[in-house]
């Protein structure tokens, strides 16, 4: 598999995107998630916003976690589709399925 064949959602499933064109990841001090997407117009897709009031921030390196999962699928078997979960008491992770 390829980075073609991994995929990254929002946490509400509304959008999902080909990792292969995701060129930035970055988290805000409110702990939202946003990717930046290549091609002409900078297309930004936020996949995790976090409601101030919610208290449910994201980990300061949950970015970080989203490059490492990517990393690691590019070199398994079958397409995967990557996407942000809150859960008690874990938080905030990603989590994989196969496509």
């Amino acid at each position: 598999m390829n980075a073609s064949d991994v995929w990254v959602a929002k946490d509400d499933g509304s959008d999902i995107v080909r990792a292969a064109s995701i060129v930035a990841v970055g988290r805000d001090y409110n702990g939202n998630v946003t990717v930046r997407l290549a091609g002409g117009e900078q297309s930004a897709i936020t996949l995790v916003a976090v409601a101030p009031h919610e208290g449910q921030h994201t980990p300061e390196d949950f970015h970080h976690q989203l490059i490492r999962v990517v990393s690691q699928l590019s070199d398994a078997a079958g397409a995967a589709v990557v996407h942000p979960v809150c859960e008690d008491p874990e938080g905030w992770h990603w989590v994989t399925a196969p496509l």
